[in-house]
């Protein structure tokens, strides 16, 4: 339980740092103050549960499917992967009403990079096992 706690608020930090830094990653609500903190915490808690449902579930038999596109890319198709699911993650979300955007390509690129980086070094800092 305790690293399903540790892994849903690393990913909640990490796409806030990607909605913060990416353009084209955003959430429906305010842009500034305590009210921006105030109507974007649940939908970036919900959002994370997502993504985290995503990388648990789809993500495995994405890879599965890739090995070729993996191998003769030597592991780039994965941050081509990382940003599908990320639009799919967005994507769900819209589903259930919840304001978190992902518009175009470049955007889910450099979202997924960031996610991916950030998502090593907070696992590497608080030591979360898998």
């Amino acid at each position: 339980m305790l690293a399903f706690l540790s892994r849903w608020a690393i990913t909640a930090a990490s796409l806030a740092l990607a909605a913060q830094l990416i353009g084209g990653i955003w959430f429906e609500g305010p842009r500034n103050g305590q009210a921006e903190i105030e109507h974007k915490i649940v939908p970036l808690l919900l959002v994370a549960l997502i993504s985290c449902a995503v990388t648990a579930f789809v993500k495995p038999l994405m890879t599965l499917l890739s090995i070729p596109f993996i191998l003769v890319t030597l592991g780039l198709f994965l941050v081509v992967l990382n940003a599908l699911l990320l639009k799919l993650t967005a994507w769900l979300a819209d589903l259930v009403g919840i304001g978190f955007h992902v518009e175009g390509f470049w955007p889910a690129i450099g979202g997924a990079l960031i996610i991916s980086i950030t998502t090593w070094f907070l696992d590497a800092m608080i030591g979360v096992e898998s």
